[in-house]
């Protein structure tokens, strides 16, 4: 029998619909108690919660004061059993398939990884030889059995379902190497579980999953990168790169950059059938209606268009943003430490993908303890590199979906920040009296007291309005029409003017503070992502 649940969604909780509905659920409820005559209650506060058990007049009040959940449509806590359908079915039903069903899509994947591989001009015949025999070990082991007589799972399989599990619940790599052991010893001798967290992780790097180190200087002055890599002080304050530069020992690095690279990660996109449509759909899922639903449909994305047609003629060149902000990976406020995840996110997806974690890509992992302030610029040079070469050079890069070959350019055309982050990545103060990075130099503002106040916000307002002519804001009227936003040109000229500046937190540069000069106004800096 179905049961109606129309009525959960019902505003006028006084109504007959509501009422006998609740009614209805209370003889429902009736036939699921424990043994202490209660049950879970599916009020909006209580929400199902395990530690929400009450007796069935308490329920009822608690629904009929707060309401009933909308998202509990399936009364599984209640009696109501899961339908026949298939999807749902899916979820609860026990693992029957065999290797060759479960891997069937990591079969395909590295398929096509291995054959984006062969499209790459840049790979040598010895590389592509060590590639081939890389990906014939992972192949081997897709088809190798977790342990003897497992053939619903195999090695490859498990561990990459193990990590996951543990990336998703934060497990330590300790705690994970615990694990391992205890499967280790637990299951068949003949087994295939790896004995330690590097071992699983050196095992995944061969499919892409890894990261490089780079050194930095501990005052935050420069990367010991391409140039400096060899270098065992830094080039800018003298600084020693290790935290013992006499040990006889492996030497530990005072300060270490994670980079993970970002072209295979963007060429993966196109090298699997499953996700290379979805990066078309800016093109071809746009608005016609003239509603924005996604950036493609607003004026930046448009004007970028405009201003670069060569890159927009080729749909499957990719449009990124970036974001970057402090957090601290201890969660204990009492111990200052901030480090900044820098992520990019490819916005060539529909708006339901393009803003699912499954999209977003960490590029960089800038140490702390300390923010790195207006020295951000120092950590993002090795990612300005590789996105300077995307756009110019490109790279090349085999379409799953078509069985083509094409040049992948890639373009960043946006930062997401709040304004601490953004004056860092910018160059452009958030404080002082010209704090306002839109109307720049006409920034109205004011001191009051030992604060600054922004005002004059009816210039913005339309010529016409009753409240220009109002003098209960500031006694005056308001006749100046909104600042005019500054083109490339125009900021380009103010950048120009800014003084060299030396990178770093050393008391000997850029540990000190100075005045800015007039000229100079709310500019910090001339940000690395400002270069072309």
């Amino acid at each position: 029998m179905t049961i109606d649940k129309t009525w959960i969604t019902e505003r006028d909780r006084r109504s007959f619909v509501f009422k006998n509905g609740l009614y209805n659920f209370i003889e429902i409820a009736k036939n699921h108690l424990n043994n202490e005559g209660k049950t879970r209650c599916p009020c909006k506060r209580c929400a199902n919660s395990i530690r929400s058990l009450q007796d069935l007049s308490t329920i009822y009040n608690h629904i009929y004061d707060v309401g009933f959940r909308e998202s509990y449509t399936v009364w599984v806590h209640h009696g109501e059993e899961y339908s026949n359908d298939p999807e749902i079915e899916s979820l609860f039903a026990p693992n029957t398939c065999t290797i060759e069903q479960n891997t069937n899509e990591m079969f395909d994947a590295l398929d096509d990884v291995m054959a984006e591989q062969n499209t790459n001009e840049e790979t040598t015949a010895q590389e592509r030889i060590g590639l081939e025999s890389d990906y014939d070990a992972l192949f081997k082991e897709l088809n190798t059995e977790l342990y003897p007589g497992c053939s619903w799972m195999s090695s490859l399989n498990f561990l990459a379902k193990l990590m996951h599990i543990k990336v998703i619940n934060k497990w330590t790599n300790s705690s994970f190497d615990q694990l391992l052991e205890l499967l280790k010893v637990a299951l068949p001798k003949e087994n295939k579980i790896p004995t330690s967290h590097y071992e699983a992780k050196k095992k995944l790097k061969k499919i892409g999953l890894g990261y490089e180190s780079i050194h930095a200087c501990i005052n935050d002055c420069a990367l010991f990168y391409k140039e400096n890599e060899l270098m065992q002080n830094c080039p800018v304050c003298n600084e020693s790169r290790w935290v013992d530069k006499n040990t006889k020992g492996k030497k530990v690095p005072q300060k270490v950059l994670r980079y993970f690279p970002l072209t295979d990660r963007l060429r993966r996109r196109y090298s699997s059938r499953f996700t290379a449509k979805d990066m078309i759909w800016h093109n071809t899922g746009r608005s016609t209606d003239g509603i924005m639903r996604h950036p493609v449909d607003g004026k930046a994305w448009q004007e970028f268009d405009k201003r670069h047609h060569e890159f927009a003629k080729e749909p499957r060149n990719v449009c990124l943003g970036l974001a970057a902000d402090g957090f601290n990976p201890f969660g204990n406020l009492s111990q200052t430490y901030s480090m900044w995840p820098v992520v990019l996110t490819t916005y060539n997806t529909p708006p339901w993908l393009c803003m699912k974690e499954s999209s977003f890509m960490l590029t960089l992992l800038i140490p702390g303890p300390k923010s790195p302030g207006k020295d951000i610029d120092v950590f993002l040079r090795p990612l300005v590199d590789e996105l300077k070469e995307l756009w110019t050079e490109g790279v090349q890069v085999r379409d799953a979906s078509t069985d083509t070959v094409f040049t992948m350019h890639a373009a960043l055309l946006w930062t997401i920040n709040d304004y601490p982050a953004r004056s860092s990545l910018s160059g452009w103060s958030g404080q002082g009296y010209k704090a306002c990075p839109t109307c720049n130099v006409d920034t109205p503002s004011c001191p009051v007291t030992s604060k600054i106040a922004f005002v004059g916000h009816r210039r913005f307002l339309s010529k016409n309005h009753k409240w220009r002519e109002d003098l209960m804001f500031n006694g005056k009227k308001e006749s100046r029409v909104p600042p005019r936003p500054l083109s490339n040109a125009q900021i380009l000229k103010q950048l120009l003017s800014l003084p060299n500046r030396v990178p770093g937190k050393h008391p000997s540069h850029g540990g000190v503070k100075r005045k800015r000069a007039a000229s100079e106004l709310n500019w910090t800096k001339q940000s690395v992502l400002h270069q072309s």
